[in-house]
């Protein structure tokens, strides 16, 4: 059996092409933890939302989600943000569960308020807005166009 010398070529070409490309992706890709702050947000429904998603301020990503506990007591979620250092909320925040487009990921949005103290490790978001969903939606809208 006679090897062809561009098939070796080619297949050199191919390992090239493959380890560039996860070099690029492995750049790309957002692995370090982030040094900052732990906060607690609580809703009633959060439509998904992931471990590792973002948490955003008008479209910035100021953190991540830690992790999501069911409450015991009342049913409901805590929701674990780790927010970067140097971003300062205020204790009048108010978080609200989005979603990237129809079929896009949730993510946590962060609507600072205007109050001069900041919330600290540990604390809470008193205010949240709860994840509203596509059905949730329609079903709003037929109801009140029946009436």
């Amino acid at each position: 059996m006679k090897k062809n010398p561009i098939e070796t070529v080619l297949g050199f070409f191919v390992l090239a092409f493959t380890f560039l490309f996860l070099f690029f992706a492995c750049s790309k890709i957002d692995t370090k933890t982030v040094a900052g702050y732990t906060v607690v947000a609580n809703f009633s429904k959060i439509g998904g939302l992931e471990h590792g998603a973002d948490v955003r301020i008008a479209g910035l990503k100021v953190g991540s989600v830690l992790k999501t506990k069911l409450n015991q007591e009342d049913y409901t979620v805590d929701v674990y943000l780790d927010i970067h250092s140097d971003v300062l909320l205020p204790i009048d925040t108010i978080a609200a569960i989005s979603d990237s487009g129809i079929m896009g990921e949730k993510y946590i949005r962060l609507e600072p308020g205007k109050a001069r103290a900041f919330l600290n490790d540990k604390d809470r978001i008193k205010q949240t807005k709860n994840y509203k969903s596509l059905e949730d939606s329609v079903s709003e809208f037929i109801f009140l166009s029946t009436k």
